[in-house]
């Protein structure tokens, strides 16, 4: 049999209303002081794409609406939940007194994770990963030091969502 493309009328989707009411991946993302409005919707639809619990938007980052994120996020920010937090110190220590895990790479059943994501050209500062428990580096053996924002976000995603179905498995 050949491989073929699926049709649009093919792909089983969700509208708005039933993402929103769907169990979702005990993972939250936090864009902390983003500058790219295109990279701050890309994030939204690879949040979108794996049902993440939230997304909080910290310091200089732009906040729905706004007409480059919608450009990008193709109506993810309708569908996904996400809150303005300004300062991202304060939003870990609640999420950490809430039994949140901050990047976090081990997984453990019952367990929310919350993911930080840093400015384009300085990362996430010294603070926030002195705070979080753990601390996520994607291997990379080219010539380049880092990789997009946006680009970062899908690959740890994708590959916490399949440890954390893993859990659900056993």
């Amino acid at each position: 049999m050949k491989n073929r493309k699926l049709k649009n009328s093919e792909l089983v989707r969700i509208n708005s209303d039933e993402f929103k009411t769907s169990n979702k991946t005990p993972l939250i993302i936090i864009l902390d002081n983003i500058r790219s409005l295109n990279n701050i919707g890309s994030v939204f639809r690879t949040a979108d794409a794996f049902l993440i619990e939230k997304i909080y938007l910290c310091g200089i980052t732009a906040k729905p609406p706004h007409k480059d994120i919608h450009k990008t996020a193709l109506g993810a920010t309708d569908s996904v939940k996400w809150e303005y937090v300004e300062n991202t110190i304060e939003l870990i220590n609640r999420l950490k007194s809430e039994g949140v895990k901050v990047a976090n790479y081990q997984t453990y059943p019952n367990s929310s994770y919350a993911i930080v994501f840093g400015n384009e050209v300085k990362g996430v500062s010294q603070e926030v990963v002195s705070m979080s428990d753990a601390v996520i580096e994607i291997p990379q053996f080219g010539t380049k030091h880092s990789l997009n924002i946006s680009v970062s976000c899908g690959v740890v995603v994708w590959d916490l969502f399949l440890k954390l179905q893993f859990h659900d498995t056993q």
